[in-house]
Protein backbone atom coordinates (compact mmCIF):
# COMPACT_ATOMS: atom_id res chain seq x y z
CA UNK A 1 0.00 0.00 0.00
CA UNK A 2 1.39 3.33 -1.01
CA UNK A 3 1.63 5.45 2.14
CA UNK A 4 1.04 9.29 2.15
CA UNK A 5 2.90 12.62 3.81
CA UNK A 6 0.15 14.96 4.42
CA UNK A 7 0.45 19.16 4.19
CA UNK A 8 -1.02 22.38 3.21
CA UNK A 9 -0.88 24.39 0.14
CA UNK A 10 0.90 27.78 1.64
CA UNK A 11 2.55 29.63 -1.76
CA UNK A 12 1.18 29.34 -5.59
CA UNK A 13 3.54 31.63 -7.90
CA UNK A 14 2.81 32.26 -11.62
CA UNK A 15 6.50 31.21 -12.18
CA UNK A 16 6.26 31.36 -16.29
CA UNK A 17 3.37 32.01 -18.67
CA UNK A 18 1.50 28.27 -18.17
CA UNK A 19 3.59 27.47 -15.11
CA UNK A 20 2.85 27.92 -11.45
CA UNK A 21 4.68 27.06 -8.56
CA UNK A 22 3.19 25.44 -5.83
CA UNK A 23 4.88 25.08 -2.32
CA UNK A 24 3.65 22.08 -0.02
CA UNK A 25 4.42 22.91 3.90
CA UNK A 26 3.56 20.56 6.73
CA UNK A 27 5.35 18.70 9.44
CA UNK A 28 5.17 15.28 7.08
CA UNK A 29 7.83 17.21 4.69
CA UNK A 30 10.79 17.70 7.19
CA UNK A 31 14.12 15.48 6.44
CA UNK A 32 12.72 13.64 3.38
CA UNK A 33 15.58 11.78 1.38
CA UNK A 34 15.74 14.09 -1.72
CA UNK A 35 18.14 14.61 -4.85
CA UNK A 36 17.21 16.95 -7.32
CA UNK A 37 15.55 15.50 -10.33
CA UNK A 38 13.65 13.22 -8.31
CA UNK A 39 9.24 13.77 -8.40
CA UNK A 40 6.27 12.73 -6.13
CA UNK A 41 3.32 11.73 -6.63
CA UNK A 42 0.45 14.01 -6.09
CA UNK A 43 -3.13 13.06 -5.31
CA UNK A 44 -4.97 15.67 -7.18
CA UNK A 45 -8.71 14.83 -6.17
CA UNK A 46 -10.05 15.30 -2.81
CA UNK A 47 -6.77 14.22 -0.61
CA UNK A 48 -9.17 13.27 2.38
CA UNK A 49 -11.38 10.93 0.16
CA UNK A 50 -10.35 7.61 -0.85
CA UNK A 51 -12.16 7.59 -3.70
CA UNK A 52 -9.96 10.05 -5.08
CA UNK A 53 -6.53 7.44 -5.44
CA UNK A 54 -8.60 4.12 -6.04
CA UNK A 55 -9.73 6.21 -9.29
CA UNK A 56 -6.50 6.57 -9.87
CA UNK A 57 -6.39 10.64 -9.50
CA UNK A 58 -3.03 11.09 -9.06
CA UNK A 59 -0.15 13.05 -11.05
CA UNK A 60 3.43 12.63 -11.21
CA UNK A 61 5.29 15.99 -10.77
CA UNK A 62 9.32 16.95 -10.62
CA UNK A 63 10.49 18.44 -7.51
CA UNK A 64 11.38 21.58 -8.24
CA UNK A 65 12.88 22.61 -4.40
CA UNK A 66 13.38 21.07 -1.47
CA UNK A 67 13.70 22.09 2.21
CA UNK A 68 14.18 19.80 4.61
CA UNK A 69 12.61 22.40 7.11
CA UNK A 70 9.30 20.82 5.96
CA UNK A 71 8.36 22.26 2.54
CA UNK A 72 8.41 21.45 -1.13
CA UNK A 73 7.89 23.10 -4.73
CA UNK A 74 6.15 21.82 -7.55
CA UNK A 75 5.57 23.64 -10.76
CA UNK A 76 2.47 21.97 -12.82
CA UNK A 77 2.24 23.32 -16.29
CA UNK A 78 -1.19 24.26 -17.74
CA UNK A 79 -2.54 23.58 -21.32
CA UNK A 80 -5.62 23.99 -23.08
CA UNK A 81 -6.95 20.12 -23.30
CA UNK A 82 -5.84 20.21 -19.35
CA UNK A 83 -6.02 16.98 -17.17
CA UNK A 84 -6.83 16.59 -13.63
CA UNK A 85 -3.24 17.46 -12.63
CA UNK A 86 -3.67 21.14 -14.58
CA UNK A 87 -7.45 21.35 -13.19
CA UNK A 88 -6.15 20.77 -9.49
CA UNK A 89 -3.37 23.64 -9.70
CA UNK A 90 -5.94 25.75 -11.75
CA UNK A 91 -8.03 25.34 -8.56
CA UNK A 92 -5.67 24.80 -6.01
CA UNK A 93 -5.61 27.98 -2.75
CA UNK A 94 -3.65 29.05 0.06
CA UNK A 95 -4.63 26.69 2.79
CA UNK A 96 -6.06 24.08 0.88
CA UNK A 97 -4.22 20.40 2.15
CA UNK A 98 -3.02 18.05 -0.48
CA UNK A 99 -1.30 14.54 -0.26
CA UNK A 100 1.47 13.21 -2.03
CA UNK A 101 4.32 10.60 -1.82
CA UNK A 102 8.05 10.40 -0.72
CA UNK A 103 10.52 11.92 -3.65
CA UNK A 104 11.43 8.82 -5.53
CA UNK A 105 13.44 8.61 -9.28
CA UNK A 106 16.18 7.69 -11.00
CA UNK A 107 16.74 10.81 -13.13
CA UNK A 108 19.55 12.35 -10.69
CA UNK A 109 22.77 13.84 -11.76
CA UNK A 110 25.98 11.75 -11.55
CA UNK A 111 28.64 12.99 -9.71
CA UNK A 112 31.14 11.61 -12.01
CA UNK A 113 30.20 12.93 -15.17
CA UNK A 114 32.91 14.88 -17.45
CA UNK A 115 29.88 17.15 -17.85
CA UNK A 116 26.10 17.46 -18.31
CA UNK A 117 23.73 17.42 -21.09
CA UNK A 118 20.08 18.46 -20.35
CA UNK A 119 17.26 18.45 -23.40
CA UNK A 120 14.12 17.89 -23.22
CA UNK A 121 10.78 19.78 -23.20
CA UNK A 122 8.72 22.45 -20.73
CA UNK A 123 7.61 19.39 -18.85
CA UNK A 124 11.06 18.88 -17.68
CA UNK A 125 12.63 21.87 -16.92
CA UNK A 126 11.43 21.98 -13.40
CA UNK A 127 13.15 18.19 -12.86
CA UNK A 128 16.29 20.53 -15.02
CA UNK A 129 15.89 23.51 -12.78
CA UNK A 130 16.34 21.39 -9.43
CA UNK A 131 19.50 19.47 -11.17
CA UNK A 132 21.22 22.75 -12.01
CA UNK A 133 20.99 24.64 -9.38
CA UNK A 134 22.82 21.45 -7.31
CA UNK A 135 25.64 21.65 -9.68
CA UNK A 136 28.85 24.26 -9.28
CA UNK A 137 29.68 26.87 -11.34
CA UNK A 138 32.45 25.59 -12.52
CA UNK A 139 30.47 22.53 -14.12
CA UNK A 140 30.64 21.83 -17.89
CA UNK A 141 26.77 21.87 -19.17
CA UNK A 142 25.11 21.92 -22.52
CA UNK A 143 21.29 21.61 -23.18
CA UNK A 144 18.68 21.68 -25.65
CA UNK A 145 15.25 22.34 -24.80
CA UNK A 146 12.14 22.90 -26.59
CA UNK A 147 9.38 24.70 -25.51
CA UNK A 148 5.84 26.00 -27.25
CA UNK A 149 6.46 29.80 -26.47
CA UNK A 150 9.08 31.74 -25.32
CA UNK A 151 6.66 32.39 -22.10
CA UNK A 152 6.90 28.78 -21.44
CA UNK A 153 10.88 29.36 -20.06
CA UNK A 154 11.11 28.43 -16.70
CA UNK A 155 14.20 30.78 -14.94
CA UNK A 156 17.13 28.63 -15.17
CA UNK A 157 20.91 28.32 -13.69
CA UNK A 158 23.67 27.94 -15.81
CA UNK A 159 20.89 29.68 -18.97
CA UNK A 160 23.88 30.83 -21.03
CA UNK A 161 24.98 27.31 -21.56
CA UNK A 162 21.37 26.22 -23.05
CA UNK A 163 19.54 26.35 -26.25
CA UNK A 164 16.41 27.04 -26.62
CA UNK A 165 13.99 26.32 -29.25
CA UNK A 166 10.43 27.18 -29.65
CA UNK A 167 8.74 24.04 -31.09
CA UNK A 168 8.00 22.81 -34.21
CA UNK A 169 12.11 22.74 -33.64
CA UNK A 170 13.27 18.64 -33.50
CA UNK A 171 14.93 18.38 -30.41
CA UNK A 172 17.29 15.20 -31.82
CA UNK A 173 17.81 17.98 -34.65
CA UNK A 174 18.43 20.52 -32.19
CA UNK A 175 20.91 18.43 -30.19
CA UNK A 176 22.64 17.38 -32.92
CA UNK A 177 23.71 21.24 -33.76
CA UNK A 178 25.66 21.45 -30.44
CA UNK A 179 29.33 21.42 -29.96
CA UNK A 180 29.48 18.63 -27.71
CA UNK A 181 33.31 17.73 -26.38
CA UNK A 182 34.46 14.93 -28.55
CA UNK A 183 34.59 11.94 -25.21
CA UNK A 184 30.68 11.49 -24.21
CA UNK A 185 29.61 13.04 -20.66
CA UNK A 186 26.11 12.02 -19.30
CA UNK A 187 22.79 13.15 -21.01
CA UNK A 188 19.88 13.50 -19.17
CA UNK A 189 16.58 12.99 -21.26
CA UNK A 190 13.16 13.93 -20.42
CA UNK A 191 9.90 14.59 -21.73
CA UNK A 192 7.93 13.74 -24.63
CA UNK A 193 8.83 9.73 -25.10
CA UNK A 194 9.53 10.03 -29.28
CA UNK A 195 11.65 12.84 -28.90
CA UNK A 196 13.82 11.35 -25.66
CA UNK A 197 13.72 8.40 -27.93
CA UNK A 198 15.26 9.73 -30.92
CA UNK A 199 18.54 12.01 -28.74
CA UNK A 200 19.05 8.50 -27.19
CA UNK A 201 19.35 7.14 -30.73
CA UNK A 202 21.60 10.30 -32.57
CA UNK A 203 23.86 10.57 -29.21
CA UNK A 204 24.14 6.47 -29.50
CA UNK A 205 24.81 5.74 -32.91
CA UNK A 206 25.80 9.14 -34.07
CA UNK A 207 28.11 10.81 -31.45
CA UNK A 208 29.13 7.27 -30.06
CA UNK A 209 28.16 7.26 -26.07
CA UNK A 210 27.71 4.15 -24.27
CA UNK A 211 24.31 3.87 -23.69
CA UNK A 212 24.56 3.89 -19.81
CA UNK A 213 25.60 7.46 -20.22
CA UNK A 214 22.18 8.30 -21.13
CA UNK A 215 19.35 8.96 -18.71
CA UNK A 216 16.07 8.64 -20.11
CA UNK A 217 12.88 9.63 -18.33
CA UNK A 218 9.53 9.98 -20.22
CA UNK A 219 7.02 11.97 -18.80
CA UNK A 220 4.15 12.25 -21.38
CA UNK A 221 3.18 10.70 -25.01
CA UNK A 222 0.40 11.98 -26.84
CA UNK A 223 -3.10 10.46 -26.40
CA UNK A 224 -1.96 8.95 -23.33
CA UNK A 225 -4.42 9.02 -20.58
CA UNK A 226 -3.02 10.26 -17.19
CA UNK A 227 -0.48 12.08 -18.10
CA UNK A 228 -0.40 16.14 -17.71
Amino acid sequence: MIGFLHGTVSEIEQIAERMRRIRITGPDLCDLTWLPGMHTRLRVGDPRSPRSWLRGLRRTYSIWDYSPAGHLDLCVLDHPSAGPGAQWARRVRVGDPAALTSPEGRLVLREDARYHLFVGDETATAAFGAMLRALPSSAIVHGAISVGDPGDRLPLDHADRLTWRCRPADLADVTRSLELPHTPGVAYLAGEARACQAVRLHLVRERGWPRGSVVVKPFWTPGRRGMD
